[in-house]
């Protein structure tokens, strides 16, 4: 599920207030426009959306990856503007192998993000049809 919330955070509400059954939601990710400490250690403030955030995860099974190398994941085009961390990936819990992520800074020169990749190991599996 890719999730890009305006800046009132419409789809985060939206998403904890509204009851749906997504069955193997592997991966939510994408800019949710949050700057929060739990994943900018640069910021040092904490947003409630956060918590919305987290228990729309919670509901999926999900968890908040984090790049072992923390770096920005959007890049300001106007240099009085830092760098910041809003794009974030959620992978499934109960996987050992959909566990991480890599992040691209250096691609960024293309883009004002840099951009995320994640494998998700595909198992091929024999179906029986009948009619």
């Amino acid at each position: 599920m890719n999730v890009y919330p305006d800046l009132s955070h419409t789809a985060i509400k939206y998403l904890k207030d509204t009851e749906f059954d997504l069955r193997n939601l592997l991966v939510m990710m994408g800019d949710f426009n949050i700057c929060d400490s739990l994943w900018n250690l640069s910021f040092s403030h904490h947003s409630f959306i956060s918590d919305n955030l987290f228990a729309i995860a919670n509901l999926f099974d999900l968890s908040l990856s984090y790049s072992p190398d923390p770096v920005p994941t959007r890049y300001s085009d106007n240099p009085s503007k830092s760098n910041s961390v809003i794009d974030l990936m959620f992978l499934w819990s109960g996987s050992s192998e959909l566990n991480t992520y890599h992040i691209h800074p250096d691609w960024h020169c293309l883009l004002d993000y840099a951009p995320f990749m994640v494998t998700i190991p595909i198992v091929e599996e024999h179906v029986e049809k009948s009619k």
